[in-house]
């Protein structure tokens, strides 16, 4: 009986893990992934992909579009052994820089939002593959977010008698 219920609740947690194994992540209002870049969360960066060039732009506390100035952005990304520092160029209202090789890599920004600024760091991993439910980008993928939604919401309201 013992092990029975170990291993019912092995399959349960894998199957939990699986469920939620999503990041739970924030979405931008372009569907672009959200980074922080300050300490007080009033800049953001929204980082999306588009025709094989990353673009990134920089948001305010509200989500509302901020004009490229003095800001400045690099990044580094690519394998764990052989790294890559993308040129990253200033295009419009936001950054740019080509895709990198590889389908799952880390990506590390430094922004900084003047010239005499501390470096402030963001970081995630880009993972190409297809979520089975949503069919974006795993880097993209929502999925947990809406299933902690729904789940909030459901808790929230009242017992029905």
């Amino acid at each position: 009986m013992k092990k029975l219920l170990m291993a019912l609740s092995a399959i349960l947690l894998l199957n939990m893990t699986q469920a939620f194994a999503h990041s739970d992540h924030e979405l931008g209002p372009n569907g672009g992934r959200i980074l922080e870049f300050s300490k007080n969360q009033s800049i953001h960066g929204e980082v999306t992909l588009t025709n094989g060039m990353f673009h990134v732009a920089i948001l305010d506390k509200d989500m509302k579009p901020m004009e490229l100035k003095d800001q400045t952005l690099t990044v580094t990304g690519g394998p764990r052994n052989a790294p890559q520092k993308p040129k990253v160029e200033k295009q419009g209202q936001q950054f740019g820089f080509p895709e990198l090789k590889g389908d799952n890599y880390l990506l590390v920004f430094q922004f900084k939002e003047n010239t005499k600024a501390k470096p402030i760091t963001a970081r995630f991993e880009y993972d190409a593959a297809k979520c089975g439910t949503c069919k974006k980008g795993e880097w993209l993928c929502d999925c947990g977010l809406k299933a902690k939604a729904q789940k909030e919401k459901k808790d929230k309201e009242p017992a029905k008698k």
